[in-house]
């Protein structure tokens, strides 16, 4: 049986904590930030988890 190959789009976006948690970097922070307010933007750096729902679909794409 061949070995399971992650999504290479996902792991290049997307990665798994000790936990089994899934967190990532947010969006729309890349540019045209003159307009954002600053607390929008500190708050952008931050790295988040997943939603659940989310969490099950990233997990079957990024096997371990």
């Amino acid at each position: 049986m061949p070995k399971m190959k992650s999504h290479r789009g996902a792991a290049k976006r997307f990665k798994l904590t000790g936990s089994g948690l899934v967190k990532h970097y947010p969006s729309n922070k890349h540019h045209k930030n003159t307009h954002k307010r600053e607390n929008r933007i500190r708050a952008l750096k931050r790295n988040t988890v997943l939603s659940p729902s989310f969490q099950k679909t990233i997990r079957e794409i990024l096997p371990r």
